[in-house]
């Protein structure tokens, strides 16, 4: 996608799958904004090391938090949502949605935490250094594919839930760039 300063988010977006998060400014503007287009949840809590902004352009989700005093927030189009660095979070659409996020444009670390659906209990925690260049998904499947690949990891140690695979192909994204 070409970067411009001036951006058609909802045209933008129509070439965009769950979570592509892909940049649409300048390189050299600062913060930068991502887009993405959602339709099913997001498979692990999201952390950034730096504080992030997101803004719903339309449809309706939720967004869960983790270690924060505050647990979700319902959105609407037109609502903001900020998140302190550090804190994870995830985005649940409630039907198909247009997101901005905006972060900081120099590279930083990323965690993916995946939460027991049952308990809570943290299961694992993925940590990466994020350059905005690179195709955030094919990073998001490795991750999933990391958790996936290991059923002790998925397993609860409180309360001995495991948790399901998770499908690249519900979500869109091909395996090929899980590899």
């Amino acid at each position: 996608m070409a970067r411009r300063r001036m951006l058609q988010a909802f045209q933008a977006a129509k070439d965009l799958g769950n979570y592509a998060d892909v940049p649409v400014m300048p390189i050299d503007v600062d913060p930068q904004i991502i887009l993405s287009r959602n339709s099913e949840p997001q498979p692990f809590y999201l952390a950034f090391e730096e504080d992030t902004v997101m803004a719903l352009m339309s449809g309706t989700a939720t967004v869960r938090l983790r270690e924060s005093n505050v647990n979700s927030w319902s959105l609407v189009p037109g609502d903001h949502v900020y998140v302190p660095a550090g804190t994870p979070h995830r985005i649940e659409p409630l039907e198909e949605s247009v997101m901005l996020r905006y972060v900081g444009n120099e590279p930083a670390y990323r965690a993916a935490v995946f939460a027991c659906e049952n308990c809570g209990e943290e299961l694992q925690r993925l940590e990466w250094q994020q350059d905005l260049e690179v195709d955030a998904v094919a990073i998001y499947s490795n991750v999933v594919n990391r958790f996936n690949d290991d059923p002790a990891v998925r397993t609860c140690p409180v309360c001995a839930t495991t948790a399901g695979e998770i499908s690249l192909e519900r979500l869109g994204w091909p395996d090929a760039l899980a590899s």
